[in-house]
């Protein structure tokens, strides 16, 4: 997403959801480097999807240690380096199961 490099984001990942869940077909992780950071591209991402026309629902301001955006098919976290570390939801999403025999 342009917003979040244009916003200096950190570490910004996008991941595939397409058959693996119904909540969304893609998930983008980024992180800011300090809580006014993460409330501004939270703030600049949701702005820009409404002039887009898109329904936008938000979680996490005003504290913004995780802001969550989501607009239907694509889910927005952007995290603090330190609480993104701490939740590691992109292994959620990203791990492979491997099956065990007995």
């Amino acid at each position: 997403m342009s917003s979040l490099d244009g916003d200096k984001g950190l570490d910004i990942q996008t991941i595939d959801l397409s058959g693996k869940t119904s909540i969304a077909d893609r998930m983008i992780v980024a992180s800011g480097a300090s809580a006014r950071q993460v409330g501004a591209m939270a703030e600049h991402v949701i702005a820009k999807l409404k002039a887009l026309g898109r329904k936008v629902r938000s979680e996490g301001q005003p504290a913004c240690d995780w802001v969550l955006i989501d607009i239907g098919d694509v889910v927005v976290h952007i995290f603090r380096p330190e609480v993104r570390t701490f939740y590691n939801i992109e292994s959620l999403w990203t791990a492979t199961k491997t099956a065990k025999r007995a």
